[in-house]
């Protein structure tokens, strides 16, 4: 696990190569077709990867279920699955557990929107916490999407996602963590300084390698719009402005540098209270561990790993 840009993918390779494992992907946006350059799509064998058009949704739920199909036929076989990625959700619904929520109620929606408009979402964030305090603790207060649909969810049925989850859970059988054991690692440099530079410097490669002529091959389809997952990731979201004439091209590539440092600011703190993590902290190379000085992040991971396995 860790923010965007820092070092998971090469992290997963590297465990990969010197160890019996294959690698399944946590990525909302990798699992969709032709969108390559903007997700850092990697060229070692995921599963999860390329596995849906744009024009079709990817969920949580559809996450999990292929997921688990996925552990059970890699540990059948005699291997060790490896889960690389950075959407925290999908981690938090497949280890925990995910309950088939309420439908979506526009006229409730509307009205939190609303309310949000007038008074900003950290009030509504303070709303959720009133009501679902242990699922408010794990949501930043300005994630519009993630506490505009738990309030949803609470005033349509009464009960909470927290409470919504826990009964799943139970009918379920259990989550993923009573069924195996789970090691996880986190990675990030030391200094948060050292996270903007690489994801600026990722952007910029992005946009060199041809970011926007392949956002543009999407847009130029007719058949995706801005409300679909695969469009709202960042980047394509950032470009699929500039494209519509909201601004140029400048100003589309400061977006997305905005977005994306977002996005890891939101993972962070999604992190920030994970259960049973190990952190490796690396230094401005993305290489040389801070806690560890001598080992790679690969080095120290296989190490903890070996360890906490005998």
């Amino acid at each position: 696990m860790g923010p965007t840009a820092a070092g998971k993918t090469d992290l997963a390779i590297a465990i990969a190569d010197h160890a019996d494992c294959e690698l399944i992907s946590v990525d909302s946006a990798l699992v969709y077709k032709g969108m390559d350059i903007g997700t850092a799509k990697p060229d070692y064998p995921h599963h999860l990867v390329n596995i849906r058009d744009p024009a079709e949704p990817y969920s949580a739920a559809d996450f999990c279920r292929d997921a688990r199909t996925l552990i059970d036929e890699i540990v059948a076989r005699g291997r060790h699955p490896v889960l690389v990625g950075g959407t925290m959700l999908y981690f938090k619904a497949l280890f925990d557990g995910l309950a088939e929520m309420p439908p979506a109620d526009r006229v409730i929606r509307e009205h939190l929107d609303a309310e949000a408009k007038d008074k900003g979402w950290p009030h509504l964030h303070k709303m959720l916490s009133d009501v679902d305090p242990e699922l408010a603790a794990t949501i930043h207060p300005n994630h519009s999407q993630r506490i505009g649909r738990a309030l949803e969810v609470y005033l349509a049925s009464g009960k909470t996602m927290t409470q919504w989850r826990k009964q799943q859970l139970k009918s379920q059988g259990g989550s993923l963590r009573e069924h195996y054991r789970l090691r996880q690692i986190a990675i990030r440099p030391a200094d948060r300084k050292d996270l903007h530079w690489r994801i600026e410097q990722r952007v910029d490669a992005m946009f060199a390698a041809g970011l926007e002529d392949e956002v543009r091959s999407l847009y130029e389809r007719g058949d995706l719009h801005r409300d679909l997952p695969a469009v709202r990731a960042v980047g394509y979201r950032q470009l699929w402005g500039y494209l519509e004439g909201e601004y140029d091209l400048p100003r589309a590539r400061e977006l997305c540098v905005q977005a994306t440092r977002q996005l890891a600011k939101r993972q962070l703190t999604w992190l920030r209270g994970w259960p049973d993590l190990l952190w490796l902290l690396t230094d401005g190379s993305g290489q040389a561990l801070i806690d560890a000085p001598g080992l790679s992040p690969a080095q120290a991971a296989l190490k903890y790993l070996h360890r906490v396995t005998k």
